[in-house]
């Protein structure tokens, strides 16, 4: 496929994170050559925003790359090769009522991990899949490259939904972005690291970082280094207050559990009293993105859009076109496209792979990827702390799924008790109730 050019196509292109995105596709024109990119959304006002600024970037460094905007999915998704997902269903809007009717209860509300997880994937699923089937109506052999949250609770759906279907993969960005800080901490870039990781979603730890030309294991090293507070190194977000408190509590977790690196969202389901009690009920990290990253996201769009050039603009890419959330989507259709049999962190089915684990229960693990797919790295047994607290998650998640798929309230209120972050029945059928009157556009009927 050296001569291919791709067709692409970013669903949620009306997301803050799309020109990153676009940005990062002209980086890599050499390796990845495109030759039409299409913007599908539900919003077209806002997605037409993004789409303006994709055409005048193209313009101006990729004059033979197309970019289109639609809501039509005929349009959208005929004669692609790859569908990139990053749909957030209700938006920044109901992620805030997430939060807040959580915190209402005392409880947390985040976005993947708490309750707030349960609200945004009980929305995200149904959404997911009506795309997913569109995809498949019009372009039955693209690659669809999921990333939309929350991705263990939509990897669940998916599975069971279109369970032969190879080509759709679920992956997240957060444990390279950690990868990222990693590589700062020791002096190196990513590309030189190769991690073994295990878990679900946004809840596993890292048991080895290696050095790929020496194959030596940096852990101990990085158990060192980051069992002191220190200052968050590198890009993969904006350093706000709420990123910046995060990777400064790592190391209470890497001080209070010794064996593994954690993810940092581990702090979630292993410290909840504590995240609850630094919350702003009143002021939510719905509020902080709001009024942060996609604030500035859109008015960076329509001062481009009125200027009509990017060159020569405060906006104007310096120092290449590198954005650390896109950099991943691009690294794994390359790799998948050319067969390089690249390791990703991806989701899939435990079939042997954590041999202590439930048979199908949709693991992250170290993956080899190419043409046919992923093919996982064996990780074998795990500690019981680790086993025990994996099941207590796959079993929310599962029941979440089935909650959504079947209607079922009994499911929902089942999921939301064994949720870490609740762990309390007449808690969890408040939160329910609070947050069916809200969702009333979105969720299933539960009966």
């Amino acid at each position: 496929m050296e001569n291919k050019k791709f067709n692409i196509c970013i669903v949620g292109g009306g997301s803050r994170y799309t020109p990153g995105i676009l940005r990062m596709l002209v980086g890599e024109k050499d390796r990845f050559p495109i030759g039409k990119i299409t913007l599908y959304d539900n919003e077209a006002e806002r997605q037409a925003k993004v789409g303006a600024y994709g055409r005048i970037l193209m313009s101006e460094y990729y004059p033979e790359c197309e970019v289109v905007d639609t809501t039509d999915p005929e349009t959208a998704f005929t004669g692609i090769d790859f569908a990139f997902m990053q749909i957030r269903a209700g938006r920044l809007k109901m992620r805030e009522m997430d939060e807040k009717i959580a915190l209402k209860h005392g409880r947390i509300g985040q976005e993947t991990c708490g309750a707030g997880g349960f609200a945004y994937g009980m929305r995200s699923v149904p959404a997911v899949c009506d795309i997913i089937k569109d995809i498949r109506k019009y372009a039955p052999e693209a690659w669809i490259l999921n990333y939309s949250n929350p991705a263990a609770i939509v990897a669940e759906a998916t599975k069971r939904v279109f369970p032969d279907d190879y080509r759709i993969i679920n992956i997240c960005d957060m444990p390279i972005g950690i990868m990222g800080f990693y590589a700062a901490a020791l002096g190196k870039k990513s590309s030189e690291l190769t991690p073994r990781y295990f878990g679900l979603n946004h809840y596993g730890w890292f048991t080895h970082v290696y050095d790929k030309k020496t194959g030596e294991d940096y852990l101990p090293k990085l158990h060192e280094i980051f069992k002191t507070p220190m200052a968050a190194k590198g890009n993969q977000h904006p350093l706000d207050n709420s990123w910046m408190e995060t990777f400064k509590f790592m190391s209470t977790m890497i001080q209070d559990y010794e064996d593994f690196l954690p993810n940092t969202y581990l702090q979630y389901y292993l410290y909840p009293d504590h995240m609850v009690s630094i919350e702003n009920p009143d002021y939510t990290r719905a509020n902080e993105v709001m009024d942060g990253n996609e604030k500035i996201t859109f008015e960076m769009l329509d001062k481009v859009a009125a200027a009509g050039k990017l060159k020569g603009t405060e906006y104007e890419p310096k120092g290449g076109m590198a954005d650390g959330h896109a950099g991943y989507i691009v690294d794994l259709a390359y790799a998948i496209s050319h067969n390089t049999d690249e390791v990703f962190l991806c989701m899939t089915e435990n079939h042997g792979i954590i041999s202590n684990l439930t048979e199908g229960m949709m693991v992250e693990v170290p993956c080899h990827v190419g043409i046919n797919g992923v093919e996982p790295l064996n990780v074998g047994e795990i500690p019981t702390f680790q086993k025990g607290l994996l099941e207590n998650q796959f079993a929310y998640e599962k029941l979440t799924v089935d909650a959504c798929l079947e209607g079922s309230y009994k499911k929902a209120w089942n999921a939301l008790t064994l949720n870490r972050c609740v762990n309390d029945t007449q808690v969890a059928k408040a939160i329910l109730d609070d947050y069916i009157e809200a969702n009333k556009e979105y969720w299933p009927e539960l009966k």
